[in-house]
């Protein structure tokens, strides 16, 4: 099971059951879900968020550290703004994605740097020996906040997931938010 992680502005938690409608409120997002296809399409209702919730919570229950889902909760407020992860990517499960979905209103403010430095932390902690972000060509935002953590680019890969997506990596020597890593030639960050 994920452990708990706090940062200066955010809980990384557990999923709850009682997040279900904030949960839809991000994976629900249309924005949101755009960035997420092929992996997972946009979740159409409170019922269905409420199946993959369970399946999240039961999936989380049976990890082994560092993998782990955690729900991305601001400090001040307690709300939910997103969900974070560090799961086996496929096919064969060897590599470990760091990833993270937050709701628009929550973008360009530094949360995504914070929670993917926390999870950073936390699975190299575990002994990982890098994690990798799975990243489609065109998301600006998602790119700027893995450089802010000093994930490089390592080229475009379609292994994992059938289409060209561009892949960062992150070894524990590398974690700085204070240098940011490569990027792909000719691409300027948002």
């Amino acid at each position: 099971m994920a452990e708990r992680l706090v940062t200066d502005r955010l809980v990384l938690r557990s999923w709850e059951l009682e997040d279900v409608p904030a949960a839809f409120e991000v994976f629900g997002h249309a924005e949101v879900a755009r960035w997420l296809s092929p992996i997972m399409d946009r979740v159409p209702d409170l019922a269905a968020m409420r199946v993959l919730l369970r399946q999240w919570i039961v999936e989380d229950l049976r990890a082994e550290p560092p993998t782990g889902r955690w729900c991305v909760e601001r400090r001040e407020d307690a709300a939910v703004i997103g969900g974070g992860t560090l799961l086996p990517l496929p096919p064969g499960g060897e590599d470990l994605e760091l990833g993270w979905q937050l709701h628009p209103a929550a973008w360009k403010q530094g949360y995504a740097s914070e929670a993917t430095y926390a999870m950073a932390r936390w699975a190299f902690s575990h002994d990982a020996d890098e994690l990798y972000a799975v990243v489609r060509p065109e998301n600006a935002r998602a790119v700027s906040a893995i450089r802010r953590n000093g994930m490089e680019w390592v080229g475009e890969t379609a292994k994992y997931f059938g289409q060209p997506m561009q892949l960062y990596r992150l070894r524990p020597a590398d974690l700085d938010q204070a240098r940011p890593g490569a990027l792909p030639p000719g691409f300027e960050p948002e």
